[in-house]
């Protein structure tokens, strides 16, 4: 073995294939961020993409945004939403999307939207301690969510609202996304997601809106009708199935935004798969990115990997994709805001998907 003067070993390529490889793995420098020169959400996460670890994630998660954003076959995007991004404060962010033409169409837990109307409702998400006294919370009617207290008195008034609604329709099967539409006409409220969806044609879904306290409001309408014996509103889920599938079908192209993951992300992806029933081959999702806290080696569906997703087809072998495994209440605001400053919606034209 080769050593130096000092009797180290002595590293010595001789082989010039391997030494043009090592200069080509080795021909970009990490770019250190630079605090005094970034600015902007835009400089700082142009600066990500030359940084290492979830930094370059959020830049690369950015960079395949901004792709689906300025593709000349303008893609139809499909945003996926999950978690507590309501009591974290990203209302706004959300609803920003909408109003700067940012998605096409919205796939949602129930929570995000039930939240979102309770707060167009006049009510609020207040600060609180993840470390409080649960039991005392309890006893004054205090909802937690980690560190965001709610009023469940307000709550209550709230899924009996929705239950009242749900009483004044015509008796008759709805998908969510057709309740969620009539929904959205009992408030006014311009910061609201629902409204500024409704405003601007951008379908909302929920595919597991029984899981959510809209779910709760209408199990109140249907203990009524039963009481009654009448007639009422009735959530057709499989009709949500076949018309998130007419828009995935209706699109030359299609791409992804999953915020967490969930039955949104899947739903998504499902609609894609669906597509063989009207005998359509999308080929999957041209585009794809998500920002989440799971990991791929649990196996479960918010963390698997969009490459794993390109085995069932969902998501294409070509496709423009990217991961970034940091909690959305942080890496959600840096990729909107990124594409709000760079004005990208404005470059691309207002669809209205319908159904």
């Amino acid at each position: 073995m080769p050593t130096n003067e000092m009797g180290f070993y002595k590293f010595n390529l001789k082989d010039k294939k391997q030494i043009e490889e090592k200069k080509k793995i080795l021909s970009q420098p990490i770019k250190q961020i630079d605090l005094e020169k970034d600015k902007s959400i835009v400089d700082l996460v142009d600066a990500f993409r030359g940084a290492s670890i979830q930094a370059r994630n959020i830049g690369d998660a950015a960079e395949v945004f901004e792709n689906m954003l300025t593709d000349k076959e303008r893609p139809t995007i499909f945003l996926g939403l999950a978690g507590p991004l309501i009591a974290a404060g990203l209302r706004k962010v959300i609803r920003d999307m909408v109003e700067h033409n940012l998605v096409d169409v919205i796939v949602s837990t129930g929570a995000i939207l039930y939240q979102d109307y309770y707060q167009a409702l006049g009510h609020q998400h207040y600060k609180g301690n993840s470390s409080e006294d649960d039991g005392k919370l309890r006893d004054l009617y205090i909802n937690r969510i980690y560190d965001t207290y709610v009023d469940e008195e307000k709550f209550s008034q709230t899924d009996s609202h929705i239950g009242k609604f749900a009483g004044t329709l015509e008796p008759r099967n709805y998908s969510s996304r057709e309740f969620i539409s009539l929904l959205s006409d009992t408030v006014k409220d311009e910061q609201s997601i629902l409204v500024t969806a409704k405003k601007h044609g951008v379908p909302i879904f929920c595919p597991a809106l029984n899981d959510s306290s809209i779910g709760i409001g209408l199990t109140e309408h249907y203990y009524w009708k039963m009481k009654n014996n009448k007639k009422g509103v009735v959530i057709d889920s499989i009709k949500d199935n076949y018309e998130i599938t007419q828009l995935i079908i209706k699109s030359k192209q299609t791409a992804a935004f999953y915020v967490a993951g969930g039955v949104p992300k899947n739903f998504i992806n499902d609609a894609v798969v669906m597509g063989y029933i009207f005998g359509h081959d999308t080929g999957g999702h041209k585009y794809a990115l998500q920002v989440t806290t799971d990991v791929p080696h649990w196996g479960g569906l918010s963390g698997s990997t969009l490459k794993e997703a390109t085995s069932w087809g969902k998501i294409n072998k070509k496709a423009n994709r990217a991961m970034a495994f940091v909690e959305p209440s942080v890496s959600l605001p840096l990729i909107v805001g990124y594409a709000l400053q760079k004005g990208l919606g404005k470059k691309r034209s207002r669809q209205n998907p319908g159904t």
